[in-house]
Formats: C-alpha cells, structure tokens, sequence
C-alpha cells in the first residue's frame, strides 16, 4: 500500500503505523490514559504494556496486510499524538469502512483531528478505493460529532448501548460520509 505521509498544523505528520511505533503508542496510551477513559472501553492494566501494545500492533498490521484495516499515527517527531483507524473495511459492493480516533489531550482544541480526519478520509478514496465512511460518538461527545461534521459526515441515526464504553454499555450518535459516486464496479 502507498500511502504517504501528510503534514499537519503544528508540525505533527500523519502516517501509517509500523511495528516500530509500539513504544510511542504505549506510551502515548500511558500519557493519555485519563483522558481517554471516558470515551473508550475499560482497559486492563496489561493494556498498559509494550507487549500488549505490540500484539495489538502485529494484529492490526496483519489486517492491514489483509486489506482489513488502515491505521495511521500522529507523530510529534518520535512522539505518538493521536491515532486514525480504518476498521472492519469492506470490499465489493459495500466498499464501507469504519472510522475511530483519538488525539492526545494535550493537543485537543487544535484543529488536529479535524485536519487527520479530512486526510484520512481523503486517502481512503483517492488511495483506498472505498465509498463511504461510518463513525460513531457517545451522544455526548459534542467535540467529536463537530469534528465529524467539519468533513462532512453526515448523522443517520443513534445506536442504543451500541458499545461498551468505560465499563457500560452507551448509546452512539452514528454519522456517515459518503466518499464518491463512482460507479461500483
């Protein structure tokens, strides 16, 4: 897959993730553990590892492998910033995939996630092929649904106890983007 890196404001790069970011991603979840509990699932203390990080690394990158998944980091230098994931893409007909992010707290309100996103989104139909682009946000997520419709996402409907987020399950608000109209095959 060619898909190459892309600056962001504030010198941050986005780029697709190796096995060689296992350490930034671990410590990028450690520096980023409070503020990511409430909106993602409960995380064990294992999670918290370089091992575990690097399983969880070598399994998405094998999906990767397998046209499954894209991910990305925001890099800060050497530093992990945020994370964009491509999940559960489907090919043929569907052409769909689901989006998920997050960016570290100490860089929120910064246009970042906005800027990954519209990239990320971008990439997945210039470079990827695909037609359109699922999200979700806790209904509460008010940062999140903005960002979201900043690039055009659109809201189609809410998912009650959707997932299982820190600890129950929560309610989403599910938007979509629709990528493209070329023709399906």
């Amino acid at each position: 897959m060619t898909i190459k890196p892309v600056a962001l404001p504030g010198g941050v790069v986005l780029r697709l993730v190796t096995e060689h970011d296992a350490p930034a991603v671990t410590e990028a979840y450690i520096r980023n553990r409070d503020h990511l509990r409430r909106w993602e699932p409960r995380r064990s203390e294992s999670f918290y590892t370089l091992k575990v990080q690097t399983e969880m690394l070598e399994a998405l990158l094998a999906k990767q492998a397998r046209g499954d998944a894209t991910a990305w980091v925001l890099a800060d230098g050497d530093r992990v910033v945020g994370r964009m994931t491509l999940n559960d893409t489907v090919r043929g007909p569907f052409l769909s995939t689901n989006l998920g992010y997050w960016i570290d707290g100490e860089l929120n309100g910064r246009g970042l996630a906005t800027a990954a996103v519209r990239e990320v989104c971008r990439m997945a139909d210039e470079d990827l092929g695909l037609h359109r682009i699922a999200a979700g946000t806790l209904l509460d997520n008010v940062a999140s649904q903005t960002v979201l419709r900043k690039c055009g996402f659109e809201p189609y409907g809410t998912a009650p106890r959707y997932l299982a987020i820190d600890g129950r399950w929560q309610d989403h608000r599910l938007f979509q983007l629709l990528l493209n109209d070329r023709p399906a095959f």
